[in-house]
């Protein structure tokens, strides 16, 4: 029996010739990568100094994205600490303030996820990198302490659900609502990898893939990983740090389920507010639904393509009186071509308030939080009750497309709707 992607990508690691799902193996790295959340924590698990020599100071990246700039001192405190960290061990990929932006779009500004690679950082959503053919994974404070003094982390090895995606998503429709279709209908992937192919990826931009596979972490998935095509290769061209060597699965390989998508059939979805699996729908059926707040951001959609599109869709409007509308783009080097494109210009007429690169809102930190009955329409990763602010707010998840479209309204609104009128 053939081997999926993601199980070449371990077996490779792992100095296995073939591993299959339920293996529990020990894999070498090739990137460790820690944020500022991290500084945050005490005690053995967390105390990142005790680290007498990291295992490769090339494979080791530092990012300050969470907490950009400092709002408060514990967060200054925080990246005293880190600062310090990556001038004692001399980490040349470290992502201070000015280089920043969220962690998962660093590295693949920083041509840091390259395919046939196997990458742990210590942040959940880490599976964004499987967009460029290659295994990450996220791990909690102890495991990324051994990763970073050792290089190795260890793994069972997860069965495998494939999506094959055919045609090409019509106007409005983004990778965001592919993926809100894909948690309402099958819901919960905990203990299994998702792995994608078929014909319709190549309509898919680089921005796109990423989208999906940082949002897999939602469904609790394992890993999410894309194939390796010529609009990958276009997209790396300079960009990556070293040779790489893509991975393809085997004409046999098994899988838990095959299901397919029909990319032309689909339309705008949107969560309900708590929590994504089976809590998904059309926005039609939540529409009109007034908001609070729209924010376009995140690692999930805080991208050039993402803000170019909410650009186009205010020019010449106004956001609606009741409504604040923001815009964080993933990283500085996304705000410098969002304002160089004039994008920013035109959102900050219609009255948007576009803030520095950063994590920001979407975890709770700052810049954009919920007070007490309030409701945000948002393209962030995540909608836990509480996370955005004050637990007795609501957060739903949607595209840029639908989000910019209520915010204009005030309402909950079908993009393709408000594009027509």
């Amino acid at each position: 029996m053939g081997m999926t992607m993601t199980e070449k990508i371990i077996a490779s690691h792992s100095g296995r010739r073939v591993v299959k799902p339920g293996d529990l193996v020990t894999c070498e790295l090739d990137l460790v990568g820690i944020h500022d959340m991290m500084f945050f924590l005490s005690g053995e698990q967390g105390d990142f100094s005790r680290i007498r020599k990291v295992f490769d100071v090339d494979k080791v990246a530092v990012f300050v994205d969470h907490a950009v700039p400092a709002p408060t001192t514990a967060d200054a405190d925080s990246a005293v600490k880190e600062r310090a960290f990556a001038k004692k061990h001399k980490i040349k990929n470290f992502f201070d303030v000015g280089r920043h932006g969220v962690i998962h779009q660093k590295i693949a500004e920083a041509g840091l996820a390259l395919p046939g690679r196997l990458i742990t950082c210590s942040d959940s959503h880490t599976c964004a990198a499987g967009a460029f053919n290659c295994a990450a994974k996220g791990f909690g404070p102890a495991d990324i302490l051994y990763a970073l003094c050792t290089g190795q982390s260890w793994y069972q090895v997860p069965g495998t659900v494939k999506y094959e995606l055919h045609g090409s998503l019509p106007e409005y429709v983004t990778a965001k609502d592919v993926f809100l279709y894909i948690a309402g209908k099958y819901g919960d992937a905990a203990n299994q990898n998702i792995e994608f192919a078929g014909g319709g990826i190549k309509n898919l931009s680089i921005s796109s893939r990423q989208c999906i596979a940082v949002m897999c972490a939602e469904l609790n998935a394992e890993f999410a990983v894309f194939p390796y095509d010529a609009v990958l290769e276009a997209y790396l061209g300079e960009k990556a740090v070293d040779a790489y060597e893509p991975v393809s699965p085997d004409s046999d390989a098994a899988y838990d389920a095959i299901r397919n998508l029909s990319l032309d059939e689909m339309e705008p979805y949107i969560s309900g507010a708590h929590y994504i699996p089976n809590n998904c729908r059309p926005v039609g059926e939540s529409a009109g639904l007034p908001i609070n707040q729209a924010l376009l951001g995140s690692c999930s959609n805080g991208r050039l393509e993402d803000i170019a599109l909410a650009a186009g869709m205010v020019k010449g409007k106004k956001i609606a009186e009741n409504v604040r509308f923001i815009v964080t783009p993933a990283s500085q080097e996304v705000y410098l071509e969002a304002l160089r494109g004039g994008y920013l210009e035109t959102l900050a007429e219609a009255g948007t308030v576009i803030t520095n690169a950063s994590c920001g809102a979407c975890y709770g930190g700052h810049m954009g939080l919920l007070g007490g009955g309030e409701r945000c329409i948002s393209t962030t990763t995540r909608n836990f009750k509480g996370r955005m602010g004050n637990p007795e707010s609501e957060v739903l998840l949607a595209s840029p497309a639908t989000v910019t479209a209520s915010a204009v309204r005030g309402v909950v609104t079908d993009p393709r709707s408000f594009m027509e009128g």
